[in-house]
């Protein structure tokens, strides 16, 4: 034992005057079937993945209710030409899973990234980036075909999402770029409100319309996803997450995940999404509507306190009252035209910054006064 200690100092000395390195690690054999043993189950579990980018659309027939350009996008497919497009609509109607669906479809996954630029409101998009970046991919020529043998376009696509979050003088700057570079790139405009974009660009562009999503769509969409993920929820709960989610599809898919994880397992009910939506409960409005008809201040503030205090939103407040109001038999037209009128100063007032229980009260007050004429 001896004579190996003696050995292997020897060695070492000698290396380390050579100036090389010696391992002090036992040779890959014996340690050959420890590492593999680790690693081989870590390889195979699957990233968790957000349910809205899990189900987002793959193909364009799975795009739900909108006909007129999944129409269009279907004939392109099958070898028409790809005009300029322009989508617009409220958010999670499918406006970027729709074009980016036909993508894949066009150019498959290899050519995929080589014939599609897309840039939304977190890339930097100002004059410069249309001038350099959009314009340097449009100029590139389209080469390469699909190693599946399908037909290929001879064009490339480049996707601006949030289109009217860009200066106007971006916009003005593409007009040129889009004229110039026909032959070989199509743009596509993605944006929320359509009177934010400058006129020389929608003319160019063929504009669709996404609709919010039907009731029936929502529900069969959720029903599906809870169905794979093995997910409980009544009826009821599907019913109330299509009505909180307003249309917005990605918002309700976000909000069954979230409740999922809440629950741990268990049935996801109306109450829950409530919590999740951070919808203000019905007692909470009546209870606000009882302390205006009151004719008390004192109580009326007590309310609006309680309910800040509570954490709910002042916005999400604006928004369930109007429902409220404009539902009220007991008023006049003329009553719900004024009170309204306040909701919509309010909501301006709070969307620029202003003091959420000061805008309440001044927003309860109005309704107080217009309730109290009745008595």
């Amino acid at each position: 034992m001896l004579i190996v200690v003696i050995f292997w100092g020897e060695v070492t000395m000698q290396a380390f005057l050579k100036g090389t390195s010696v391992s002090t690690k036992p040779p890959l054999k014996d340690r050959g079937i420890a590492a593999t043993a680790g690693s081989s189950g870590e390889n195979k579990k699957a990233k968790p993945v957000p349910w809205v980018e899990k189900y987002r659309p793959k193909c364009v027939d799975e795009v739900a209710f909108q006909e007129e350009v999944v129409a269009v996008l279907k004939k392109s497919l099958e070898g028409a030409d790809l005009p300029n497009l322009l989508f617009y609509g409220p958010p999670g109607t499918g406006k970027t899973s729709t074009i980016l669906a036909a993508a894949r479809e066009l150019f498959g996954p290899e050519l995929f990234r080589l014939r599609v630029l897309e840039l939304n409101a977190s890339d930097e998009r100002g004059i410069q980036v249309v001038r350099e970046k959009v314009k340097n991919f449009a100029q590139l020529t389209v080469s390469g075909s699909r190693s599946d043998g399908k037909p290929c376009p001879p064009f490339k696509i480049v996707i601006l999402d949030e289109a009217d979050s860009m200066t106007s003088a971006a916009q003005a700057a593409l007009r040129r770029t889009m004229e110039k570079e026909s032959k070989t790139t199509r743009f596509c405009l993605i944006c929320n409100y359509v009177s934010r974009i400058i006129e020389p660009l929608t003319s160019r562009c063929s504009k669709f319309r996404f609709k919010p999503l039907s009731d029936k769509i929502q529900q069969q969409r959720l029903l599906d996803i809870a169905d794979k993920e093995h997910v409980k929820v009544s009826n009821e709960g599907i019913a109330y997450l299509v009505k909180v989610s307003e249309g917005d599809l990605r918002k309700a898919i976000t909000f069954l995940q979230s409740a999922t994880r809440l629950t741990g397992g268990k049935e996801i009910t109306e109450k829950v999404i409530t919590d999740i939506a951070g919808v203000i409960p019905a007692e909470t409005i009546d209870g606000i509507f009882a302390a205006c008809q009151s004719g008390s201040f004192d109580k009326l503030e007590a309310v609006v306190k309680d309910l800040i205090d509570e954490g709910h939103a002042a916005t999400q407040l604006v928004s369930q009252f109007h429902d409220v109001v404009v539902e009220n038999d007991n008023l006049s037209d003329k009553q719900k035209s004024i009170i309204t009128e306040k909701l919509a100063e309010a909501d301006k007032c709070l969307a620029d910054g202003a003091d959420e229980h000061l805008q309440l009260i001044s927003l309860c007050a109005t309704v107080m006064q217009q309730l109290t004429q009745n008595c």
